[in-house]
């Protein structure tokens, strides 16, 4: 099973200004030094291999896309958000390997504008013969998807798309089977309800999406409940897009968590990984870099059995499960 992430921010797609490239490159010229390169591969190497990640590359802009790929049958993806229009632009160079069928399975956490956004610009929607099955907690999806395309909001009207597009409302402590992949949901905290995946293939690969979602103090029953779900997951793609303090102070209600929250949800589950997932759209590289060394300390204070590896998503970032 590969993991791929195709948009990891919450809230609001970003670009880096051009100031912010400036910075870029003046510190990695800084920390070059004398050093020079024989070649653009050899530059490169150098980049990718001794700068600093939020100097060398960046996180990305893209709102929340991840695909869970076994290689073969239907595509499946979580969520719509903006990183979806390079998903299919990539299916389709797939599909021209003839190595694929032309089915898209969607899994929705929620109908929130930043998660949905990517869909007008799918061109796999646009193809003659194309299925796409959107599978969602929400009996609604299908009105939140048409009114985006509404003439007022969008020129191309969702009528227009020639795939056959199929809705799908999933309930919750049931198991669903699509293709090699063993589909389960689980209810989360967040406004107008968002819901978790967690997916296994045959070979017993599994990883849990979990975004936007919010644990609260008097609400205990719900992350016990979080927990069997995480527990003894491969990798769990968790929303991390506050601090603490931030989670449960000025930002409490915002439907979202911490990465403190998922390293402790995690240490109870057993998860092998996490993946710092939906990152606030107003840091910096340097802030999420910051976030992601602060994670991992703090799940080596707080260890007490097996290690948990601390990822930090990015867009691009393939993982083997």
């Amino acid at each position: 099973m590969q993991i791929r992430f195709w948009g990891t921010r919450g809230s609001l797609p970003v670009a880096p200004h051009a100031d912010t490239i400036a910075d870029k490159v003046a510190a990695a010229l800084v920390e070059a030094g004398s050093r020079s390169f024989s070649d653009r591969d050899a530059a490169l190497d150098y980049v990718r291999k001794d700068l600093p990640f939020s100097i060398g590359q960046g996180y990305g802009g893209a709102t929340s896309c991840v695909e869970i790929d076994v290689g073969r049958g239907a595509f499946v993806i979580c969520d719509m958000g903006s990183g979806l229009r390079e998903l299919g632009l990539d299916a389709l160079r797939r599909l021209a390997e003839g190595k694929r069928p032309k089915e898209w399975h969607f899994f929705l956490s929620h109908l929130h504008w930043d998660h949905i956004m990517g869909f007008p610009f799918f061109v796999p929607a646009f193809l003659e013969g194309a299925k796409v099955i959107v599978h969602a907690g929400h009996r609604d999806a299908e009105e939140a998807l048409r009114r985006q395309q509404e003439e007022i909001s969008f020129p191309v009207p969702f009528d227009w798309l020639k795939a056959d597009i199929e809705f799908r409302t999933l309930e919750t402590g049931r198991d669903y089977q699509i293709g090699e992949l063993t589909v389960a949901m689980i209810e989360q905290e967040h406004s107008h309800t968002s819901y978790g995946y967690r997916f296994r293939d045959t070979g017993g690969a599994s990883a849990v999406y979990s975004t936007d979602a919010e644990y609260k103090i008097d609400k205990m029953d719900e992350e016990y409940a979080m927990v069997d779900f995480f527990s003894g997951v491969d990798l769990v793609i968790a929303d991390t897009m506050y601090s603490l303090a931030d989670s449960v102070s000025m930002k409490e209600d915002w439907g979202h968590s911490s990465n403190l929250v998922a390293v402790d949800l995690c240490h109870q589950a057993g998860a092998k990984r996490l993946a710092l997932f939906h990152h606030e759209p107003t840091y910096s590289d340097e802030d999420i870099e910051g976030i992601h060394a602060e994670t991992v300390r703090y799940e080596e204070l707080t260890r007490k059995e097996a290690a948990l590896e601390v990822l930090c998503s990015y867009d691009g970032l393939c993982v083997e499960v």
